[in-house]
């Protein structure tokens, strides 16, 4: 059987909004653009506290070694059940990362609080806790409601989405960062071996605070840095909806 593929995702709010409220997020939480890491000016726009990121990552090869050399001794992730501080799927769907991101952040951070019941993304997540890696990326495979809801929000974005004709790496990637319900910030991708615990957060630290961005995304970013790397990355946050 040929691999499903989905249409790439643009790393907008407007375009996960609409897919977060799909699936089943109520419309007390949104997406915003982060215009600044460091600029109070541009991050007081953005309701506090943060639950999640999104974010796109330019596939460099100096990222890649850096997944590789984190990823080459570990086995196939084992991980299941509620004892589990996060829910982890693995991508087998063609450039479906985005709405695996998105999914690693409505069900593993406080906006799992605002998933309203018997929506898509609460089967999703009651279905895939219990089971092991393959079995949970058949979850996301068999739902219909996800493909069709990605498709909508693809056309969505501020440029015309590709046909996919295959699951090519289109040289960008996504990734997602959660304070779990363990205290932890945790950076979710499909792609690597497991998910990632990145460490202890404060009460008082979301993860757009300087201690989640140090361990987070701008380790990743420090990485690109060092070696005057690729630094176009894209980051939406997930918060409060203004009323």
């Amino acid at each position: 059987m040929a691999k499903k593929l989905f249409t790439v995702l643009e790393n907008n709010p407007q375009v996960m909004n609409h897919l977060a409220q799909a699936l089943g997020l109520d419309d007390s939480l949104s997406f915003y653009d982060i215009y600044s890491l460091t600029d109070p000016d541009l991050l007081a726009f953005i309701p506090r506290p943060v639950f999640a990121l999104l974010v796109i990552i330019p596939l460099t090869p100096t990222w890649h070694e850096a997944r590789t050399a984190e990823d080459k001794d570990k086995g196939e992730y084992e991980g299941k059940g509620a004892e589990e501080p996060v829910v982890w799927f693995k991508q087998t769907i063609g450039n479906a990362c985005g709405s695996i991101a998105l999914v690693h952040a409505l069900i593993n951070s406080e906006a799992s609080q605002h998933i309203q019941p018997g929506s898509e993304i609460d089967k999703i997540h009651k279905d895939a806790l219990p089971k092991m890696m393959w079995e949970r990326a058949k979850v996301l495979e068999d739902s219909e409601t996800l493909e069709k809801a990605h498709a909508e929000a693809a056309k969505l974005g501020d440029t015309a989405a590709p046909t996919p004709v295959s699951d090519e790496h289109t040289g960008q990637h996504f990734v997602a960062f959660v304070k779990a319900r363990d205290g932890h910030l945790w950076e979710l991708e499909g792609g690597r071996k497991g998910p990632l615990d990145r460490g202890a957060l404060g009460e008082d630290e979301d993860v757009l605070s300087p201690a989640a961005l140090e361990k987070g995304l701008g380790r990743l970013m420090k990485i690109e840095s060092d070696r005057g790397g690729d630094l176009r990355f894209s980051a939406i946050a997930l918060a409060r909806s203004f009323d």
